[in-house]
C-alpha cells in the first residue's frame, strides 16, 4: 500500500509552547490510524496539521504526493471539502436540515446540484443501517444514528483521508462500538486513510496501528 499523507518533521508553537517537536507521521491508503496522548500532548494539533486546518511553523505535509501545507486557505478549504472527511465528536450536523442533505451538503458546496447530491448521499444509508432515515432531522436521531450521518457526510465525496476526533466520546459503550466497526469497515471499503484521535484504548484496538503522542513528540507506536 502507498502512503496517501505524510507529515515530516512537524513543528507547531502557540507562543513559547511547543505543540509539536518535530514529528514525522505517513498513512496508508485503506490503514487505519490512531492517535493517543493525555490532554494537551498535541495530538489535536497534529491532527489539524495534517488536515490543512492550520499551518506547521515547519516541516511538510503531502497529500497523494502533493505539498499542501504551503497552500492558501482557498486551496487548503477546497481540500478539506473534496479530499479529507471529518467526523466530530458531536457530529455537528446542522439541526435544520434532513439527515440526506447534511450527507450531501459537502457535495453542494462543491457545486453538485442538489438533485444529484442528495441521489449520492441516499447511497450510504442502506450500509450504515439508517434505512428510513432520509428525511429525519438531527434532534430525530439518537447519538449512534446522528454519528452515522456524520460518517456518511465524511465519506459522501470519496476522500482520501478521513478524520475523526473523538468519534465516540458522546457516546455509549456499545453504541461506540458500533461506530467505529461501521467507521473502520466503511474507510477501508472506500480505500480511504482513516486518522482517530481519542483517549480511548479500546477505540484505538479498532485501528491497524496505535501512534503515542506525549510533549509534542512521538513517544511510540504499537501495531
Amino acid at each position: 500500500m502507498n502512503d496517501v499523507l505524510v507529515g515530516r518533521a512537524l513543528v507547531k508553537r502557540f507562543g513559547q509552547t511547543v505543540a509539536l517537536g518535530g514529528v514525522d507521521i505517513a498513512v496508508r491508503a485503506g490503514e487505519a490510524v490512531a492517535i493517543m496522548g493525555p490532554s494537551g500532548s498535541g495530538k489535536s494539533t497534529l491532527l489539524h496539521c495534517l488536515a490543512g486546518i492550520m499551518k506547521p511553523d515547519a516541516g511538510e505535509v503531502h497529500l497523494q504526493g502533493q505539498r499542501i501545507d504551503t497552500m492558501g486557505e482557498r486551496k487548503r478549504s477546497e481540500l478539506r471539502r473534496t479530499r479529507f472527511g471529518f467526523v466530530f465528536q458531536f457530529g455537528q450536523l446542522l439541526p435544520e436540515l434532513p439527515a440526506e442533505e447534511n450527507v450531501a451538503l459537502p457535495l453542494m458546496l462543491g457545486g453538485v446540484p442538489r438533485s444529484q447530491a442528495v441521489r449520492q448521499a441516499r447511497e450510504w444509508f442502506g450500509p450504515l443501517g439508517l434505512q428510513t432515515m432520509e428525511t429525519r432531522r438531527p434532534g430525530e436521531l439518537s447519538g449512534g444514528q446522528a454519528q452515522r450521518v456524520a460518517i456518511a457526510r465524511a465519506l459522501v465525496s470519496r476522500p482520501a483521508v478521513v478524520f475523526a476526533d473523538e468519534p465516540t466520546g458522546a457516546l455509549d459503550q456499545r453504541t461506540g462500538h458500533d461506530t467505529m466497526r461501521l467507521l473502520v469497515e466503511a474507510t477501508k471499503h472506500n480505500g480511504a486513510g482513516l486518522i482517530v484521535v481519542t483517549h480511548d484504548p479500546n477505540v484505538a484496538g479498532w485501528c491497524d496501528r496505535t501512534v503515542e503522542v506525549r510533549d509534542g513528540q512521538l513517544a511510540g507506536v504499537r501495531a
